[in-house]
């Protein structure tokens, strides 16, 4: 009896030991071992979940810094709109936010942003649903996101703007191809710009 288990024990303990070395390897390869890549996507994860916490949830799904400024365009009676980011997003989409600023010294309504289609119009009144993007290079106009409702993926219920106040705006678009870099911004009652598209 104990010839017979004495191999069998054996070959649980180097069973056991395989195990054992097996996890070490796998645990030393998951670990910091100075690469600067896992360094940067462990503090980019870090990072990622700390500001998903510290930020407030947005429709747009991000804050935009409101320092920056990659166009301003002139619009009637006094407004600007302030466009601080033009961004490419992994799902598809290209997301222009900014604000909207009231430079005269009287209170400004923002309505008449919503474009010219009737059931556009009527789901999202004083909206920015009117914006459109146009690739020149493709030869195709994207129109502001909206869902089976005619809801869109944009700035809505927008209120009167006092004298030196601004509004923050965001509009969602479906992404043109990678290779385009730059389109021509349009929204209702404010001129035409180029912008980049980063990401």
């Amino acid at each position: 009896m104990s010839i017979r288990r004495t191999p069998r024990s054996r070959r649980a303990v180097a069973v056991a030991s395989m195990a054992a070395a097996l996890a070490l390897t796998v645990t030393g390869c998951g670990g910091d071992d100075g690469d600067p890549e896992s360094t940067g996507s462990s503090a980019s994860a870090e990072t990622d979940k700390s500001n998903k916490g510290a930020n407030p949830d947005t429709a747009a799904g991000e804050e935009t810094d409101p320092n920056a400024k990659l166009a301003e365009i002139k619009g009637e009676v006094g407004l600007v709109l302030v466009v601080q980011e033009v961004k490419r997003d992994s799902g598809g989409f290209v997301t222009v936010s900014g604000e909207i600023k009231n430079t005269g010294d009287q209170p400004r309504s923002l309505n008449g942003m919503e474009g010219t289609e009737s059931n556009v119009v009527a789901q999202n009144p004083n909206s920015v649903a009117g914006a459109t993007l146009v690739d020149k290079v493709g030869k195709k106009r994207y129109y502001v996101l909206r869902d089976t409702d005619n809801r869109c993926l944009c700035t809505t219920a927008m209120t009167n703007v006092a004298a030196g106040g601004s509004a923050p705006v965001f509009m969602q678009f479906p992404a043109p191809p990678s290779t385009t870099t730059e389109v021509d911004f349009t929204l209702p009652s404010f001129s035409t710009t180029s912008l980049k598209i980063s990401g």
